[in-house]
């Protein structure tokens, strides 16, 4: 990383801190009144240049004024960055809104609050399917070769998928062989029970093998269905930040990106391979909708295995002091709410 002597880094906090709160590019006028060194203006323009030739800063053609790249973002975030924790007031207001009830309705809550404490976008990914485990199988006879299979996952999630087999089933039967795989394979995924079933099929009767074979087939592409989405809220938010408001065609990129999901679901599925908040600024995030924008998000869990993540999407002229601390304690919060309606 870049070495910056003390003025310098005062200096690039000032600038950025100011241009954060204020939106405007920021003069060494202004630098040099606020940054609490006793520095003449042409000084700090001295090393505003210097800071400039480094790639910290820029100035945009409009204006004398100096504004932020997204390396002096990057900068800031790494080794400028105070974050004052929430305080426990806003901490306990929090964890009253996201209280322990049906899953879905705790990711909706969580994202609308990532919304309303930071007026940008907030994103909850829902738990991916590969991490479905069962906690009770269920079957419906529809028909004579029809049967409905449902799945309750261990984080409470129901999954339904339509049976057809050779030949019919009595409800004793597939009663059966529903606490069978419920008894036997509770608490594992599918991957784990296919690789364990086909040793014990070999002690069931061979008609029930169909049964269960097609049960762990429609469980394990129930488990692997790309279909992981996310809760979003306040996406409208981005219309009134001006830096992307000003950009019609961007912008547009910008929520064609929402509307696709794929591309910001994998970003946001990086937070679950990293321990704490992640932070992406800019191009950081391999996708170029975001570009001007950062993505702060943090990983959640469910009785200690990360299952999704949640995230704040706005422009790289946020107060990151603020955001980090918000989706931290987010994630702990939603973690903590999934864990015990568990």
């Amino acid at each position: 990383m870049t070495k910056l002597d003390p003025r310098s880094k005062i200096l690039l906090k000032t600038l950025i801190e100011h241009y954060i709160v204020e939106g405007q590019p920021v003069g060494s006028r202004a630098l040099s009144r606020f940054s609490g060194l006793e520095l003449s203006p042409a000084t700090v323009r001295n090393v505003m240049s210097d800071l400039e030739e480094m790639g910290f800063i820029t100035s945009p053609h409009t204006s004398a004024g100096r504004i932020p790249t997204a390396m002096g973002y990057r900068f800031f975030v790494d080794s400028l960055l105070t974050v004052q924790p929430l305080e426990q007031q806003q901490v306990r207001e929090l964890k009253g809104q996201l209280q322990p009830d049906q899953p879905q309705r705790l990711l909706s809550a969580a994202s609308h609050l990532l919304s309303e404490l930071t007026q940008f976008a907030g994103v909850v990914v829902s738990p991916r399917r590969d991490t479905l485990k069962i906690r009770q199988i269920e079957f419906i006879r529809l028909s004579e070769n029809r049967i409905l299979l449902i799945i309750v996952s261990m984080n409470g999630e129901v999954q339904n998928r339509i049976l057809i087999t050779q030949r019919s089933y009595s409800p004793a039967e597939l009663t059966m062989a529903a606490n069978y795989l419920t008894e036997h394979f509770g608490g594992l995924g599918f991957d784990d029970i296919r690789a364990r079933i086909r040793d014990e099929l070999r002690q069931l009767r061979a008609d029930m093998s169909e049964l269960l074979n097609a049960t762990v087939e429609a469980g394990t592409a129930a488990a692997h269905d790309d279909t992981s989405s996310y809760v979003l809220s306040g996406e409208t938010n981005l219309l009134d930040v001006e830096e992307l408001s000003s950009n019609v065609a961007h912008l547009r990129e910008l929520f064609k990106l929402f509307e696709q999901k794929t591309g910001l679901i994998q970003l946001l599925d990086l937070s679950n391979r990293a321990q704490g908040v992640q932070i992406f600024i800019g191009d950081e995030s391999g996708l170029a909708q975001l570009d001007g924008c950062s993505v702060v998000t943090s990983g959640y869990e469910v009785n200690g295995q990360v299952v999704g993540s949640v995230g704040v999407i706005g422009p790289t002229r946020m107060a990151y002091d603020r955001v980090i601390p918000i989706v931290d304690i987010t994630a702990r919060l939603l973690s903590n709410a999934l864990s015990s309606a568990n």
